[in-house]
């Protein structure tokens, strides 16, 4: 890996140490230089003369991601974030009432008030599959769980805190065996490791393109696997989605563009596209490997403060880590950052309501090394945590 190259695309980490890639990452030039590049040529051209002139570029972005998720092309739908992508697929299907739905403790918020809604509204009942001894899912307790009225199984791979790394792929062989959809929000994961749909095993993957990805805000894309993407009715359409192919009639599209709609930002697009580009290009096994590493060092500087408690769970923990210094609030500590250029995150227990309640967790603090960021940056929130005991 290329670093000093790296930093030279990124030069706004210079003059802080940006530790919040689980939130927004920093995009690197060519992903910043490709949105402006079609700003500007819609300043000069108009949006749809624009849109035209790099029709090929625009469609190269579903190549791009289906190559970085080893998919097809037309199992790929781009989307304004993750969650219009997860909810496209999630709402997508025909539920019943007394559908089981499979989920996990660490669940992301989002995906489970549409649980709820779902629950709700139809009649659907949720079931938490219990944790094993490290705080990941229980794949035998899944395995167990499973019977006829088991419709979905649906899971955050990386929780947005914890640190946690779920079975994703183990979840996937259970769901294929018993014949059951999976659903796999793989938000935290893409851009910071590997993600092969087909090792996975997962029918639909949702993700978005800030994080780890080092995208623009505001893109984001759901895999949905061709056969099962073919038997499903968006919950909502216009006439990109399913043209007015008679008075009383419209004919959905062969491929997951059905998920899409018309109006799109055409720049966040080729933004998103050169961000897969990017990663691509540095190697996601490299850029995995850099991001444990980080990581590993950052634990374990926080590990040796008695003061600092980490808030990690699983066997085999991400390039999220997540502690808590005593005798300060989290708001406390993001101030401390702050005034140091240190730039970290905090995550509120209502993003995972279950882990937290379960954990008793207040407000904690979130940092995620990204493969752009040095050891000596890794060493001085280490620093300043040491500096704040008391």
């Amino acid at each position: 890996m290329d670093l000093e190259r790296i930093r030279a695309d990124t030069p706004a980490a210079e003059g802080q140490t940006f530790l919040h890639s689980a939130g927004s990452s920093l995009m690197p030039k060519p992903v910043v230089e490709a949105m402006v590049d079609h700003i500007r040529l819609e300043e000069q051209v108009g949006g749809y003369a624009a849109a035209d002139r790099e029709q090929v570029r625009l469609d190269a972005v579903y190549d791009g991601v289906a190559s970085l998720l080893n998919a097809a092309p037309d199992e790929i739908a781009l989307v304004e974030n993750a969650t219009v992508g997860w909810q496209m697929a999630f709402y997508a299907l025909p539920f019943q009432p007394g559908d089981r739905i499979l989920t996990t403790r660490a669940e992301y918020a989002a995906n489970y008030v549409a649980y709820l809604q779902m629950a709700r509204r139809v009649g659907v009942v949720i079931d938490v599959v219990p944790d094993d001894e490290t705080g990941a899912l229980d794949v035998a307790a899944l395995e167990r769980m499973i019977d006829a009225r088991t419709r979905l199984i649906s899971i955050t791979w990386i929780p947005t805190n914890g640190g946690l790394t779920n079975p994703a792929a183990e979840v996937g062989r259970i769901a294929r065996a018993a014949g059951v959809l999976y659903l796999l929000d793989a938000c935290q994961a893409v851009g910071q490791m590997p993600v092969d749909v087909a090792a996975l095993g997962c029918d639909m993957l949702a993700a978005t393109g800030r994080k780890f990805l080092r995208g623009p805000r505001g893109t984001g894309f759901v895999y949905v696997r061709r056969d099962l993407m073919l038997s499903l009715e968006p919950p909502m359409i216009d006439h990109f989605a399913a043209p007015w192919t008679a008075d009383d009639q419209y004919t959905l599209r062969p491929d997951a563009r059905r998920f899409e709609t018309w109006e799109n930002n055409y720049a966040a697009r080729l933004g998103l596209g050169a961000a897969v580009d990017y990663a691509r290009a540095i190697g996601l096994d490299a850029i995995e490997t850099r991001c444990r590493m980080l990581a590993g060092r950052l634990r374990e500087g926080l590990g040796a403060l008695g003061h600092v408690t980490l808030l990690d769970l699983g066997r085999d923990p991400s390039a999220i880590v997540s502690f808590a210094v005593a005798g300060h609030t989290a708001l406390q500590v993001l101030c401390a950052c702050e005034a140091e250029q240190i730039v970290i995150g905090a995550s509120l227990p209502n993003s995972t309501r279950l882990d937290s309640e379960a954990r008793h967790l207040p407000v904690i603090l979130r940092a995620s090394p990204h493969y752009f960021n040095t050891e000596a940056e890794v060493d001085r929130l280490v620093e300043l945590a040491g500096r704040l005991k008391g």
